[in-house]
């Protein structure tokens, strides 16, 4: 928690990112159905923001977890609400642009892009 109390989003780089999800750390997208169909990175999980709180049974509780969106703020709104609710949970800083700008897989239609 931060000194106000409130909880506070960790944030990872797009290369140490890259790195924990090699590791086997779970990828968790929260882009929309559109935005994950123009490339998204080959071990991530898609669930929108918008379908968090329905979908919230779907992300482990057991291992740390990579929340990413297209640049960063929604996962950052994203991993601030997985944190309070007690997961282990980080944001990518830059959010997909960074990922690919850092040399991350990015795949299209299941073959890279």
């Amino acid at each position: 928690m931060g000194a106000d109390g409130q909880h506070v989003a960790a944030e990872i780089s797009a290369t140490e990112a890259i790195e924990r999800v090699a590791g086997n750390d779970w990828m968790l997208d929260v882009r929309e159905q559109y935005e994950w169909d123009r490339g998204h990175a080959p071990d991530a999980h898609l669930i929108p923001m918008s379908m968090l709180e329905q979908r919230i049974a779907e992300i482990p509780e057991d291992v740390p977890l990579i929340v990413v969106c297209q640049s960063g703020y929604r996962s950052w709104t994203v991993t601030k609400a997985l944190v309070a609710a007690g997961y282990d949970a980080v944001n990518v800083t830059g959010g997909m642009d960074a990922w690919q700008s850092a040399g991350g897989v990015v795949v299209l239609d299941g073959a890279p892009a």
